[in-house]
């Protein structure tokens, strides 16, 4: 499985650099709002922005990167926000896979999982559901590639999709969103609560992303 894994990603990723080569240097750029001046409150969260060191910089290429504490009152556990926006993905700069950058930084994989989840318009979106674990700490990950108004949690599949687009509307642009929040306890009760307040925050967010990520 892991060998099929690999080809069917090299393949992609093959098939990816021939098509976006193929359509020469230029292509088609949206009108878009800079990350940094995504909301900093919305639904009655509060945000604080994270520094983002130089390496990491370096690591994820160019493009427009968010990376911000959102926290609100009672007591709730705070909820991590990071957006990666690429311009173009033709140059060989491609969205980095959480799977990668994730054990990288020390993290392991406890589960995972794909969901239909509704934003608060009701709209269905696609995404990818991980607990990831590094000694005690435990947290609940929501992640999806979003791209002209599509939400994927695959990323072979959004390898796919940049493919067809590159072809059909002549754009590579796209974003990785991650929403990570603390599991304060090790309990079904302390799973379930994380598991609420990430999917809540994520049906907030998803109608504010086309002002920055657009379809």
């Amino acid at each position: 499985m892991n060998n099929l894994r690999y080809w069917t990603a090299l393949f992609l990723l093959a098939t990816t650099a021939v098509w976006v080569n193929r359509r020469g240097s230029s292509e088609v750029q949206v009108p878009r709002e800079a990350l940094s001046s995504f909301p900093e409150s919305f639904a009655g969260w509060n945000g604080k922005d994270l520094p983002i060191d130089a390496e990491t910089l370096e690591t994820l290429g160019q493009g427009d990167y968010l990376s911000r504490i959102y926290s609100r009152d009672g007591g709730t556990s705070p909820v991590g926000l990071f957006i990666g926006y690429f311009p173009s993905q033709r140059t060989g700069t491609t969205i980095h896979s959480p799977k990668h950058c994730l054990p990288g930084a020390g993290w392991s994989f406890e589960s995972s999982s794909y969901l239909d989840l509704r934003d608060v318009t009701s709209k269905p979106h696609r995404v990818g559901e991980y607990i990831i674990t590094e000694g005690a700490q435990k947290q609940f990950v929501i992640y999806w590639y979003d791209a002209h108004g599509r939400s994927v949690a695959n990323e072979y599949m959004a390898k796919f999709f940049l493919v067809a687009d590159a072809m059909r509307l002549n754009r590579t642009d796209g974003a990785l969103v991650r929403i990570i929040t603390p599991i304060s306890t090790n309990s079904a009760a302390g799973y379930a609560a994380a598991k609420n307040r990430a999917e809540m925050f994520a049906a907030q967010l998803f109608p504010t992303l086309p002002q920055f990520v657009p379809d």
